[in-house]
């Protein structure tokens, strides 16, 4: 077990010191392999490493010292690299570790703070890492002992408790020093559990199931904020996140909702559920930003996590999990609707079919709009795949119909155009004649785009015979 967490933890290590190109081109491979259907455990783990590395260069949080970081490693379970102001039971965005640092070292434990942080530097330059452990700790205890004092006499007073969350000054100031508490307290508890699961499971059944909810319990001590944070533990080993709703239907003893709900691992639904919409929200930013290949693993996590609810539990329709599932699909549908639509219009753009004076001669495509265009493509494909459970299949159907009819049409006719093409537009006719050939590849398959760069091929010669004729 000790074993799979440190070989996770070397992976995590080896692709944060890959540069940005590296880490793209990893990516694309395991993308291609996922379109293809291979179920890879590897690639899953990987991509999703690859997209949060991608997500935090985008946006880096800000620094904090070393006394900070150790200060604050109970948490990193719990991290998102998130907006700090969304919601995620027990989640707590990175970006607000710095204004809570601040906090402790201002205003709840400034002399403290600063001898643990004088104290704790030193111990590092020695190489003493026993000793910045344990000055940690009890720093630890300190902060989680003030915390609790401040909170109890803010509760006396609105005003007061104004106060205090402004000082924290994080969008959400409360639920993230509550966390905060809540982790430290439970430290050493969480700590034993984290030690204890495996580092990797593949798929939570069976013996690994009834091990998992044993090593909860314990860790829980029937203590509910303290289960929250002990699931997403628990979470943070999973293959696949949505199986930790089998842990709530273990509790319930049933798949039906109602009685899953009537228990305390009821959380467990409502945690996947918000590591959906967490996902949905990354699949926004990612699609505005044009980091296309990042979204079909993001599509697949989704797919996953919204079929998985739906087959690992009887869902009513009436119920709070069924409407908060199906809100989910619409606001997938409705994302990637325009980026889905837009694509046989971006292709058309780029093949029509150009009289000779509308062509500069010399001119060529861009490069980087081709590529653009065939991930489009590419990842329209994948949206098949996953159609059903994210209700697209109608768009997607209907978007590749009119792609795979568009390119058939076409290719024909740059072919064409391509044999009688003169000095000045033939760079430019052979440009969209190899775009299309790319574009084929997708749409149609490797024997179909081959069988089209061969047409092209002897398009090209013809030109040139008679040119020379």
């Amino acid at each position: 077990m000790a074993s799979d967490g440190a070989t996770v933890e070397r992976l995590r290590q080896f692709l944060g010191e890959l540069g940005p190109n590296s880490r793209t081109l990893l990516i694309a491979e395991f993308e291609r392999s996922l379109l293809r259907g291979e179920d890879n455990a590897a690639a899953d783990l990987v991509l999703r490493e690859l997209r949060s590395l991608m997500r935090e260069s985008d946006r880096p949080p800000p620094r904090i010292g070393n006394s900070a970081r150790l200060f604050f490693r109970p948490l990193e379970p719990f991290l998102v690299d998130d907006v700090a102001d969304h919601k995620h039971p027990g989640r707590i965005a990175r970006a607000s570790l710095e204004p809570m640092w601040t906090w402790i070292r201002r205003d709840l434990l400034p002399d403290e703070a600063k001898e643990y942080s004088d104290e704790v530097s030193k111990a590092l330059l020695d190489n003493d890492k026993a000793k910045a452990e344990a000055l940690t700790v009890a720093f630890q205890d300190k902060v989680a002992g003030r915390i609790e004092s401040a909170f109890t006499a803010a509760k006396a007073e609105e005003k007061a408790r104004r106060r205090l969350i402004a000082q924290i000054g994080t969008p959400r100031a409360s639920e993230d020093v509550s966390g905060l508490l809540t982790v430290l307290k439970a430290r050493d508890a969480l700590d034993d559990l984290a030690k204890r699961l495996p580092g990797h499971i593949q798929n939570l059944n069976d013996a690994t199931l009834d091990n998992t909810k044993a090593l909860v319990d314990a860790a829980a001590n029937y203590d509910p904020e303290v289960l929250l944070y002990a699931l997403l533990v628990v979470m943070s080993r999973l293959a696949a996140p949505w199986q930790l709703t089998r842990l709530a239907v273990k509790a319930a003893d049933s798949d039906v909702a109602a009685r899953v709900a009537d228990t305390p691992y009821a959380v467990a639904v409502t945690i996947v559920l918000a590591e959906v919409e967490r996902l949905v929200g990354e699949l926004r930013t990612d699609l505005k930003s044009g980091r296309g290949v990042a979204v079909t693993t993001l599509l697949k996590l989704i797919h996953d996590a919204a079929r998985g609810l739906r087959t690992e539990m009887d869902l009513s329709v009436d119920s709070v999990w069924s409407r908060s599932l199906a809100a989910l699909r619409t606001q997938i549908s409705e994302l990637l609707k325009s980026e889905i639509e837009s694509t046989p219009g971006r292709v058309r753009r780029l093949l029509r079919p150009r009289p000779s004076k509308e062509i500069r001669p010399g001119s060529v495509l861009d490069l980087g709009d081709i590529a653009e265009v065939e991930g489009l493509i590419e990842f329209v494909g994948a949206c098949r795949n996953f159609a059903g459970e994210l209700a697209i299949s109608e768009m997607t159907q209907r978007t590749f119909s009119e792609l795979q009819q568009y390119l058939d049409v076409t290719s024909q006719a740059l072919l064409d155009g391509l044999r009688h093409a003169g000095d000045g537009d033939r760079t430019f006719r052979q440009s969209q004649v190899d775009a299309s050939v790319r574009f084929c590849a997708k749409a149609f398959g490797k024997e179909y785009a081959s069988s089209l760069s061969k047409a092209s091929g002897v398009a090209a010669a013809s030109e040139r015979k008679a040119a020379k004729g």
